[in-house]
């Protein structure tokens, strides 16, 4: 038997798989309906599926997983109890945070409201001991003061204990210490050690990253846990198991378990880094990725093929200082709700009905309107193709519930009620895509949509069209796209040490001894999940700054540096800042604040196929006609079956393009061609 890989996306309604034969390259796909109160049953179910085609378990090779239980876990203040070490005098880092109310439109925001604190001043305890800014130790660590503080803790019953002590980053003998005696004294708990979770500059990004990992890892280290054991019991035992990473990364299950916070965007990178193939496959190099599921719209930029990249980011206004692809989320999905509030004004979001009860459609006792149960109103969904037929829609149960919580209280007939709340959350999306694209001076008329995940292509021509984009790309499995991004990913692990160095008082030998060190490590850890020599890459950047700014720019670079190679960083430096910010200071000094690396294990690629025309006609994928609203007035709708639809076939819109794991609307004038790879090409109205 051929071996076989695996990956699963679970998302709130849905839980998406890919299976892929590495012999023959043939790709299959499922859903299962995911289980939100433990995500591992569907995993399961989803591995059943493909045992149950006569593969054993023993030929499953390759198990990849994006998860959102680190994300849902966050975002629902569901986390575990925690506790806060820090330098004796500096308990009010994590209070004062950036400022009052941080940068960017929250300042304008008469009603915003800092996220609740995960850890709260009675859980938050002092430690008498100092670092200097050089690392060197201006006050040894008082262990018996700590072991009071700890087992005060210990009284509070918590589950972590994050430690973040000052310029720990240098010096990090302070901080392992601490954690010896936390162990100590409280046997079982997690602890989290800022030197190790994120070693660089800045307490405060350090102290909140450090924290969230606290918050998070032992509820995904449980999880992973049990899913590996199940997975086992299954037969499935091979050691190539892994968790998809907000870096576009994958690591091993045991590392992710550690470092938790470097998964909470994980489900959303995994279709980011299907988009990147897309970028190859298509020609198109600039793209907004457009992934609207169950419960969220994930949107992010490719430009020129490299997706938009941060140092730095937030979740639920949450600061976490690790490398991510900068994602921007809103509460915008299938299952989001609608409603009318008590002021007579029409609500859209944020709730959802996610995976339980489901839309009223879904005849699993939901009675409020969502966005799928509006689609299916207008026409954009059908009653009897939903999953390829394997699950049936009630376009009765959509209208009354259309009509009990929006039509009737506005007065409005239950089309149009459905189609305000489509515009709506269009709207919603809208915005977010401008907010990773016109808001940092990108022209969007350069840029086609890619549209995934179970509800993007419903969507995705409509907003194209009032964003003024170039057009729509809609790939060949768009509903599990994110899972299929799991197949072509590589395991990265990234590093960091901080160590500010005036770039010119520093020499090119000073800087490769602080790489190899970064380098050493990264070998040492790929080689320990067995990845041979020839399969692991090194990538190396410098974080550099004019003196005295607040603010770094990431520069890539080669390493080892040979001489000469300063004076070229340098002015690498100056056009980088000139082309970001638009101006340059070549006469003043430069700084290097952090030394970053990246180790990359290299998977064996899984290259998408490309298909040959059948000669097959245009008629022959026509699955039948049926009415779809657009602006206000219903037209008759050719159906067709994407499975049917040939290489080099052309149409136009007005139509509908049904498959088993999504469904397209194109709207009149739209123009759709089949290319090589089967994905649909989605000309302006």
């Amino acid at each position: 038997m051929a071996d076989y890989r695996l990956t699963v996306d679970t998302g709130g309604t849905f839980s998406d798989f890919v299976y892929v034969n590495d012999e023959t390259r043939e790709v299959a796909i499922a859903k299962v309906p995911s289980t939100p109160d433990d995500p591992s049953r569907a995993i399961l179910a989803g591995v059943e599926l493909l045992i149950a085609t006569g593969v054993a378990p023993k030929d499953i090779k390759y198990f990849c997983h994006g998860t959102t239980v680190s994300t849902n876990a966050l975002l629902e203040g569901k986390g575990v109890r925690c506790g806060l070490l820090v330098t004796k005098g500096f308990r009010g880092i994590y209070e004062v945070a950036e400022q009052s109310r941080p940068h960017g439109p929250a300042i304008f925001d008469i009603l915003y409201d800092r996220p609740a604190k995960l850890v709260p001043p009675s859980r938050t305890g002092e430690v008498s001991e100092r670092v200097a800014f050089d690392g060197q130790v201006l006050l040894p660590l008082d262990e018996d003061a700590l072991r009071k503080t700890v087992r005060e803790l210990r009284e509070e019953d918590v589950q972590a204990v994050a430690v973040c002590l000052l310029f720990s980053f240098l010096a990090p003998r302070h901080e392992r210490r601490v954690r010896e005696i936390i162990n100590e004294e409280i046997p079982g708990c997690n602890v989290s050690l800022s030197s190790e979770i994120v070693p660089q500059i800045r307490e405060y990004y350090r102290l909140s990253t450090t924290i969230i990992n606290a918050y998070l890892s032992p509820i995904l280290a449980r999880y992973i846990e049990n899913l590996d054991d199940r997975l086992n019991q299954a037969g499935v035992t091979t050691p190539q198991k892994y968790i998809m990473q907000s870096n576009g990364g994958m690591s091993t299950f045991s590392a992710t378990a550690k470092k938790a916070v470097a998964t909470v965007l994980s489900g959303p990178a995994g279709g980011i880094m299907a988009s990147l193939q897309a970028c190859g496959a298509t020609g198109f190099k600039n793209l907004v990725t457009f992934d609207m599921g169950g419960t969220s719209c994930d949107v992010a930029l490719i430009k020129d093929g490299e997706p938009s990249v941060s140092n730095r980011g937030k979740v639920e206004g949450r600061d976490v200082a690790l490398p991510m692809i900068d994602i921007n989320t809103v509460s915008a999905g299938g299952g989001t709700l609608a409603r009318v509030d008590r002021f007579g004004e029409l609500t859209v979001g944020p709730q959802s009905a996610g995976a339980v009860p489901g839309p009223a459609c879904y005849m699993r006792g939901g009675d409020q309107p969502t966005i799928t149960d509006c689609n299916l109103v207008l026409g954009n969904l059908g009653e009897d193709n939903f999953l390829a037929g394997r699950m049936k829609l009630d376009r009765a149960l959509a209208r009354a519930a259309v009509e009990n919580a929006v039509a009737r209280p506005l007065g409005m007939e239950i089309e149009a009620a459905a189609e305000g709340v489509v515009r709506i959350i269009n709207v919603k999306m809208q915005e977010a895509i401008k907010a990773i694209s016109t808001m940092r001076g990108h022209d969007l008329r350069d840029f086609m949509l890619l549209a995934f995940g179970g509800a993007g292509p419903l969507h995705a021509c409509a907003i194209a069209k009032e964003l003024g984009m170039a057009g729509v790309i809609v790939p060949l499995y768009p509903g599990v796209y994110s899972a299929m991004g799991l197949v072509m990913s590589d395991v990265k692990h990234d590093y960091i040490r901080s160590r500010m160095t005036n770039l010119a008082n520093a020499d090119e030998a000073a800087i490769n001894a602080v790489f190899a060190e970064l380098e050493a490590e990264a070998r040492a850890d790929l080689r320990d999940e067995s990845f041979p020599e020839d399969r692991v890459f090194i990538e190396y950047a410098l974080d550099m700054r004019y003196a005295g700014q607040g603010y770094e720019m990431t520069l890539p670079c080669s390493a080892p540096l040979r001489a000469g190679d300063l004076k070229t960083l340098r002015r690498a430096f100056d056009e980088e800042h000139k082309k970001t910010f638009g101006h340059t200071a070549p006469d003043e000094p430069v700084e290097i604040v952090s030394w970053r690396l990246r180790g990359v294990g290299r998977v064996p690629p899984v290259d998408l196929p490309t298909f040959k025309p059948t000669g097959e006609k245009l008629e022959a994928a026509l699955r039948e006609t049926r009415p779809v609203r657009f602006d206000g007035a219903s037209v008759s709708c050719p159906v067709y079956q994407r499975e049917h639809l040939d290489v080099g076939v052309t149409f136009h819109g007005p139509a509908v393009v049904d498959q088993l794991d999504c469904t397209t609307v194109i709207p009149p004038g739209g123009k759709v061609r089949v290319d090589e790879y089967r994905n649909l090409i989605i000309g302006a109205a």
